[in-house]
């Protein structure tokens, strides 16, 4: 049985979410694998010195940036994330060397940005022979030093043709960069379950009749929400707040004149997209994708604000006309107005986005396996996925 280190952290939770759909969508296909889901702090920090130096966790330091709607600058992120570890380039490939010499992976799999030239690295000097793979969980790199890091030997998995374009202009090779039809998101989003929207949206006291939006900012909300529900006071919402509890309450308690449902922490953001016909939220990579795939045309927004690493996923979402993408949010009463009378233009161009990557990238790992096994490197991959454009 071979062993698979998939390597993810916390910060904005999709690093994690992706980590764990993978898992799943191997486990379905009962590979030979022993899959190990990997948290790339704990191993940089097992003694956990930075949360009992300072009271939180390196990605609990971002998800409150997140919470606050704090998300100015890719830079900055990166800056915090490498300030906070308080490990050098050096550091961090000694530490993640000794680990992998260690517990001895037959693959390491990256689902995380930043680091990924220390993990190659060190990964070359513990075992040479386990292939090195990094999965973008974002549309686009964000050079330089993201995602991709250029003159390395390992294998990248791109979810889209901007994606490809940015390996190929690295020098990778074409065998060492395979394509897949989107973005990782849960399995349980490909399943057949219709349900019975009327009946659902009465048991919510929702109007069966009426165009409703689903707000969405991720696990720990955002305070831009109050000025989306005021602005929207005659617009059916649900509005998931995950674990922001405070923000939950103020939105029950504020007065609307359409119906609307405050729903906190949910394991069931399917459920609600099934009842929904556009999305309002973060450009996020998970987000948009799952929107998509439930057939929801999203409204989202760019501007100096918006991460450098989900600015190319609004250019996406205007190139597939997948949505809207406003300046701000200030806008948001006339872009739902404009959109719900289009609907059926932009679910019509949603549902020709076809994105089944959580069931490709299994496949891709398996042939990578295979090519380090029997020696065959670097061995083309088939080109078989229909690439997002």
């Amino acid at each position: 049985m071979k062993t698979i280190d998939m390597v993810y952290f916390n910060a904005g939770g999709g690093h994690r979410s992706a980590a764990l759909a993978l898992d799943a969508a191997i486990r379905a296909q009962t590979l030979s694998w022993d899959v190990r889901l990997v948290n790339l702090f704990e191993v940089l920090d097992p003694n956990d010195v930075f949360g009992k130096t300072t009271g939180m966790k390196p990605e609990q330091y971002y998800n409150a940036r997140l919470a606050r709607g704090w998300t100015l600058g890719l830079g900055q992120e990166l800056k915090v994330l490498q300030a906070l570890i308080r490990l050098s380039h050096k550091s961090l490939r000694c530490q993640l060397r000794r680990y992998w010499q260690k517990t001895k992976p037959d693959m390491v799999v990256s689902l995380v940005p930043n680091f990924n030239r220390a993990m190659y690295q060190a990964l070359a000097e513990a075992r040479s022979d386990a292939p090195f793979v990094t999965i973008l969980t974002d549309f686009a790199d964000s050079p330089p030093h993201f995602w991709i890091e250029p003159n390395q030997a390992q294998h990248l998995i791109c979810g889209t043709a901007k994606a490809l374009s940015q390996a190929r202009d690295l020098g990778y090779d074409e065998s060492r960069i395979h394509a897949t039809s989107g973005m990782i998101i849960r399995p349980d989003f490909y399943e057949d379950s219709p349900i019975d929207r009327s009946a659902e949206r009465c048991k919510l006291q929702l109007d069966p009749d009426r165009p409703t939006g689903i707000v969405m900012f991720g696990g720990h909300g955002s305070s831009v929400m109050r000025r989306i529900a005021k602005r929207l006071d005659d617009t059916q919402l649900i509005l998931i707040c995950g674990h922001n509890a405070s923000l939950a309450d103020e939105l029950r308690a504020m007065s609307a004149r359409a119906p609307r449902v405050v729903v906190g922490f949910s394991t069931q953001i399917r459920y609600f997209m099934q009842l929904s016909d556009f999305f309002i939220g973060k450009p996020g990579p998970g987000s948009i994708s799952e929107a998509i795939q439930q057939r929801l045309p999203v409204i989202v927004v760019r501007n100096v604000w918006t991460m450098p690493q989900e600015r190319y996923n609004t250019d996406w979402v205007e190139e597939n006309r997948a949505g809207l993408v406003l300046d701000s949010f200030k806008g948001i009463g006339t872009a739902v107005a404009a959109l719900t009378r289009q609907l059926m233009d932009y679910r019509a161009a949603v549902e020709r986005i076809q994105n089944r990557a959580v069931f490709e990238i299994p496949e891709i790992l398996e042939r990578i396996l295979i090519s380090a096994q029997t020696r065959q490197w670097p061995m083309p991959l088939p080109r078989t996925a229909a690439i997002i454009h």
